[in-house]
């Protein structure tokens, strides 16, 4: 998981350069992901289950982290997030689904320390 932690200066100064350079297409992003995610028939903890498990398919660490921490302050619990990571395993493979539990229980144990 440390691979994460080194990146992140990396993922936020691309970032920066990518609103810097292309910001009105950065904002249609934005305006795009908002409009699908609370726009549509399904209720919120839907949507953030369903993103953490397409993140847990793909294997990309900032996106599953992302998610699983929008996922719980978005009033879904550790035990949906596990279901949805293990709906992963037919399709995509049981080894994707161990690295996103493996990733969860990271995230929950970092929440937990804080609030200590």
């Amino acid at each position: 998981m440390d691979d994460y932690f080194d990146n992140l200066d990396t993922i936020e100064e691309n970032l920066k350069y990518f609103t810097t350079n292309h910001e009105q297409i950065y904002q249609a992003y934005e305006t795009y992901g908002k409009l699908v995610h609370e726009t549509g028939p399904l209720d919120q903890k839907t949507c953030w289950l369903i993103k953490v498990a397409l993140s847990t398919e793909c294997q990309y660490p900032y996106a599953l982290r992302t998610h699983i921490l929008k996922a719980l302050t978005g009033g879904c619990t550790q035990e949906e997030i596990e279901h949805a990571m293990m709906l992963v395993a037919p399709t995509a493979g049981f080894p994707k689904t161990m690295f996103g539990m493996l990733t969860l229980r990271d995230v929950v144990d970092e929440l937990n320390r804080s609030v200590q």
